[in-house]
């Protein structure tokens, strides 16, 4: 059943805890009612020293960051606000937000719709976001990266891997902002299925990211190419780079760098702020 607004908020911790501490010795979740960023607040007790896994979940943040330092701010109920931090050391870490993001979008819909159907699909736009069929913005991930830990040895080729304290913020929308003063449509999980609430949301994500990133870390982004092509929400369109490149999406590289067919030929972007053109029709 969806949460009622001024109604406590019944959080499944112990649940998540057990499918997720197995995976994760000392994983510990902290919910809070109200912080300023579930990221920054990590980062802070990463800088102090604390580079415990935890999953540290806010009913309301007053001054969350999405891509580029943009706000990302939400009442109690209508977003799940969440950062999970934990020390990693892949051997490549490019493409891990794409990895989080295919991750988030196959527990919230396992199943595409059937072509012709009217339920939204949530796609993923390079790199950070999940949008709903009509560029509708549903989430946004925002991953960084601190080098508290020292390095250490991983694996049997006896190799260093400088193992960092990687913290992963994901805000989703569970009943849609109000769309004034936003660039983007916003969209919600409560436009595929009305009795989707927060804590459903938090439960359904949580243990398969887990093993998503714990899998990452042992063998990158290549294998989940194929499945992110399937949800490519820039797949052949238009887009713009920030340094004023524009062409054609062509899907990601087996590193996650986004693949752009330009005037002067193919490209492959690994850090830009990408602006794409409606589709015809589009919302």
């Amino acid at each position: 059943m969806s949460d009622t607004p001024n109604m406590p908020i019944r959080w499944p911790a112990e649940a998540i805890w057990e499918a997720v501490e197995p995976q994760l010795p000392g994983f510990t979740i902290e919910v809070l009612p109200s912080i300023d960023s579930t990221n920054t607040e990590l980062m802070r007790r990463a800088r102090a020293g604390r580079q415990e896994p935890i999953l540290l979940v806010a009913e309301q943040q007053t001054a969350g960051r999405g891509r580029m330092g943009k706000p990302w701010r939400s009442e109690a109920g209508d977003s799940l606000l969440m950062s999970l931090g934990l020390p990693l050391a892949p051997a490549d870490w490019s493409g891990l937000s794409l990895a989080v993001g295919v991750s988030v979008a196959q527990s919230l819909q396992p199943q595409l719709p059937e072509p012709g159907s009217s339920t939204p699909t949530i796609g993923l736009k390079w790199p950070n976001d999940l949008w709903l069929t009509g560029d509708h913005k549903l989430a946004g991930i925002l991953v960084e990266t601190a080098s508290f830990v020292s390095a250490r040895t991983h694996g049997g080729d006896g190799q260093q891997q400088a193992e960092r304290y990687v913290v992963i913020g994901i805000g989703i929308n569970v009943r849609a902002p109000q769309a004034e003063g936003l660039s983007t449509i916003p969209g919600s999980l409560q436009m595929l299925d009305s009795r989707w609430d927060a804590p459903q949301a938090l439960q359904a994500v949580v243990p398969p990211l887990v093993a998503a990133i714990l899998a990452f870390a042992q063998q990158g982004f290549a294998p989940l190419q194929a499945a992110y092509a399937e949800r490519d929400a820039l797949a052949c369109r238009e887009v713009g780079l920030s340094d004023g490149t524009a062409g054609l999406a062509m899907g990601v590289g087996a590193d996650g760098a986004l693949r752009v067919q330009t005037a002067a030929g193919v490209v492959d972007v690994t850090s830009s702020e990408v602006s794409v053109r409606p589709k015809a029709g589009a919302a």
